[in-house]
């Protein structure tokens, strides 16, 4: 068996076992496997065992690495957890099922043309940051509501809310307000929680969590 295969059962076994202590076993959150810079022969057996969620943060990247095997496998979901600039629109909407970085209302325009343009519609997220961090994109959570209204008056499937908490900080705090932020505009999805913190997400609600390198290994 594959390494990655291993990696992947040990995360769901330890997702599962979270759970029950939780008294929650009959949610099943989703594993989004971030692929970004692997090849696709590291990705394969992964693919081949049946896994079908997988993230990439680089458009361009996405293109080369995924047309060709989505094509052949219509069962493949690829996320896109990377910043989206709005001149590279056309081809995220056109490769991506989902896109968990929505973080204006430019962005949100462009993305409404293109998905009526070629009549598809990604699952898309509204990325939140938290920690106001000036390096990081992201809506502000005061202006939530607001741009949650403007997106939806677009058009846009708004399924859920994301964030990458500040990375020295305890991120249960910023677990918790993620979850009140995304009761507060009644949505279903909360996609939160990396290889270092998945489990820690799962205590306030997380659907989807994106690992990287505890099924992948280490980037070089």
């Amino acid at each position: 068996m594959h390494f990655t295969i291993q990696n992947l059962l040990s995360i769901q076994a330890s997702i599962k076992s979270k759970l029950l202590e939780l008294k929650e076993k009959n949610r099943i959150p989703k594993i989004i496997a971030v692929s970004k810079t692997f090849k696709l022969e590291h990705i394969l057996p992964l693919i081949n065992y049946g896994h079908i969620d997988f993230g990439e943060n680089k458009v361009q990247e996405a293109v080369e690495k995924w047309t060709e095997i989505k094509n052949k496998n219509n069962k493949l979901k690829l996320h896109l957890i990377g910043k989206l600039q709005t001149n590279k629109v056309k081809f995220a909407v056109k490769i991506f099922d989902y896109i968990h970085s929505l973080d204006s209302e430019k962005l949100a325009k462009k993305i409404a043309d293109e998905q009526n343009k070629q009549n598809v519609k990604p699952k898309i997220f509204i990325q939140i940051n938290l920690g106001e961090e000036s390096q990081k994109s992201g809506i502000l959570k005061n202006n939530l509501t607001d741009f949650y209204n403007f997106s939806k008056s677009l058009g846009l499937d708004i399924v859920g809310t994301m964030c990458i908490p500040p990375f020295d900080k305890d991120t249960t705090k910023y677990f918790s307000e993620m979850n009140e932020l995304n009761k507060k505009i009644k949505l279903n999805d909360l996609s939160m929680g990396m290889s270092s913190d998945y489990l820690s997400a799962l205590d306030f609600q997380a659907t989807y969590l994106r690992i990287g390198s505890n099924i992948f290994g280490q980037r070089n």
